[in-house]
């Protein structure tokens, strides 16, 4: 850990005054730092190869954001909570010190998350590509109508839906939107897919669990508005008949633990208020 890289989100007040000063402690232990942000791209991608850790600061979707611009590296990721859920960060306001210097004394253990790569095609031609570490939503736009969905899976037919929309999550994404909707909790050592379809009427309505090596395609059918949604981030607007193809991307995201193994499940009920 000889060169850490530490991003604040732009809009947190207190973010970036943090990151000062993480970096000050950072380098009264002998450790070089680079400070940005994480609306920063550019800035990211030109220091991933140098950074042996990448310090997020912000909440999960911050973490998020971190992850997408870092999938084509393998440089751990370290979140510090400011945000109000924290599934993902591995420190607080409180404890980011201690627990920072655990890893920097290699007293840490690398988590490997799944993420999911999607191609969105019209007219057999790539639309555009997304990276996503939570979910791809295929659905409905502002109007309350639902969307019709052929759903396969390794090019085999599985089932129509109509509903308002599908989420295809990680296991990541399984305590999110897909939580949300009904879906399976699944922990993060698992690199499976959930397939979930939200309100569906008169259609198949469980969760589908799909393996790793899975290509799922979902062709949208509607005569009005829909949207692909990567990690719930800003929709693009499909057209009748284009094709959502997803697959496991080829890096996992690495994620620097100092927690237990089992950390999942507990910080999972304290989140839910099942504390004991």
């Amino acid at each position: 850990m000889n060169y850490i890289g530490i991003l604040h989100h732009p809009r947190i007040p207190d973010s970036e005054p943090l990151a000062h000063e993480i970096a000050q402690w950072l380098t009264e232990q002998g450790v070089g730092t680079w400070i940005g942000s994480t609306w920063d791209e550019p800035g990211i991608n030109g220091q991933l190869d140098r950074l042996s850790l990448l310090v997020v600061l912000g909440g999960d979707g911050s973490l998020l954001r971190a992850a997408r611009l870092s999938v084509s590296g393998e440089t751990p990721i370290f979140g510090v909570n400011m945000g109000r859920v924290g599934f993902l960060s591995e420190a607080q306001l409180d404890d980011w010190q201690e627990r920072l210097r655990q890893v920097l004394n290699g007293q840490f253990w690398v988590e490997n998350r799944l993420m999911l790569y999607a191609m969105l095609m019209r007219d057999g031609q790539i639309v555009d590509t997304f990276h996503a570490l939570n979910d791809i939503v295929v659905g409905r736009g502002q109007q309350a109508r639902v969307v019709r969905f052929t759903l396969r899976v390794d090019d085999d037919m599985v089932t129509n839906y109509t509903a308002d929309a599908l989420i295809v999550s990680t296991p990541t994404g399984s305590t999110a939107y897909a939580m949300a909707a009904g879906g399976p909790l699944l922990p993060p050592q698992l690199q499976n897919f959930v397939v979930l379809p939200v309100a569906a009427h008169l259609s198949f309505d469980r969760a589908l669990v799909l393996h790793e090596t899975a290509v799922i395609q979902i062709e949208v059918r509607m005569d009005h508005e829909a949207y692909i949604t990567p990690d719930g981030q800003h929709g693009i607007s499909l057209r009748d008949r284009d094709t959502v193809i997803i697959r496991k991307n080829k890096q996992l995201i690495p994620f620097a633990r100092v927690d237990t193994p089992g950390y999942f499940y507990r910080r999972l009920m304290s989140r839910l208020g099942y504390v004991r």
